[in-house]
């Protein structure tokens, strides 16, 4: 499978998977499991779909982990989430630097806790240099959050109305410097955009998988991948 995988990433050019990891919480309510059960199960396939990233041979992968609509929900499940955050990092930091991963976060991360924000930073940082799968992690993220940022760091640098391209936005996201996603899969079903990633999606092939996100892994990302290699990419033309 890897070998056939990895041909269609070659010849489609596949760079950037984006992906909405929706479902955790359908996923123990439907076993009569906590919620916390869903969202550990949803880390072991993230290291899977990382994993299986590298195999075949894509080299972004950026992944919604926590919205800016998500500090809605009860407080203990946040608290839940953040601590799982932080335990991920730090228990998996040293293996995904020996793999070669790059971690990058995306959002606004000063509403974190300091503890949190050094853990992140220290991600970073040691992988900073790293030269395997770019791991773009979705963090306190909203779209139009991103977008009202970038303008009004436009207009803070004295850039003139007339000389905003689209090129010049792109260069004040939170995504500067990686290409746009190829490719967009979301689990669970759920047949929405959610506030994420509105501008560098413009062109992204949009991929629904029905199952959730604990049980995504290499081979639902395979079946993903097949059905990007069967898509025409025509941009309008």
């Amino acid at each position: 499978m890897d070998k056939e995988i990895s041909k269609i990433v070659k010849d489609t050019d596949l760079k950037h998977i984006a992906i909405i990891m929706d479902g955790n919480r359908r996923w123990a309510k439907e076993r009569n499991l906590p919620t916390m059960v869903g969202h550990k199960k949803g880390v072991d396939a993230l290291k899977n779909t990382l994993r299986a990233c590298n195999d075949f041979g894509v080299k972004y992968l950026t992944v919604y982990a926590f919205s800016t609509e998500n500090w809605n929900r009860k407080q203990d499940e946040v608290d839940y989430l953040m601590e799982l955050v932080a335990i991920t990092l730090t228990n998996e930091l040293a293996e995904m630097h020996n793999e070669g991963v790059q971690i990058r976060f995306i959002g606004d991360l000063s509403r974190f806790s300091e503890k949190l924000q050094k853990i992140l930073e220290n991600a970073i940082n040691t992988t900073k240099n790293n030269t395997g799968v770019v791991l773009q992690i979705a963090l306190n993220y909203g779209a139009r959050d991103e977008l009202t940022k970038a303008v009004k760091n436009i207009v803070a640098s004295g850039i003139k109305a007339e000389d905003v391209t689209p090129d010049v936005i792109s260069k004040h996201l939170y995504t500067a410097g990686v290409p746009d996603p190829d490719m967009l899969v979301r689990t669970g079903g759920e047949q929405r955009i959610s506030n994420y990633l509105l501008w560098q999606i413009a062109y992204s092939e949009i991929i629904i998988e029905s199952e959730f996100w604990p049980e995504f892994g290499k081979d639902l990302l395979a079946k993903s991948i097949q059905e990007f290699g069967r898509r025409q990419r025509r941009y309008g033309k």
